[in-house]
């Protein structure tokens, strides 16, 4: 009788340590998503920034001395 309270005893606080190994387990993996989705917005931000027209329009003249072609330069194929 006493080596079932003792089995019993030992499989309830396996159980209980499980449990809250689990919540510390859920608690980090939603606190990753949380970082995850802020890090996805900056990003997403960011990649707006970047495909600008005015950014890359000033890019294009300021860096690569590029210009915008006069009209005799366009040539309008039709297809």
């Amino acid at each position: 009788m006493l080596i079932i309270l003792i089995v019993e005893m030992f499989l309830y606080t396996w159980c209980r340590v499980q449990y809250l190994q689990y919540g510390y387990d859920i608690h980090a993996l939603e606190k990753r998503i949380d970082h995850l989705a802020s890090l996805k917005n900056e990003l997403q931000i960011e990649q707006a920034r970047l495909r600008s027209p005015e950014r890359i329009i000033q890019i294009a003249t300021k860096q690569l001395g590029l210009k915008m072609p006069s009209p005799g330069q366009v040539i309008e194929i039709d297809e």
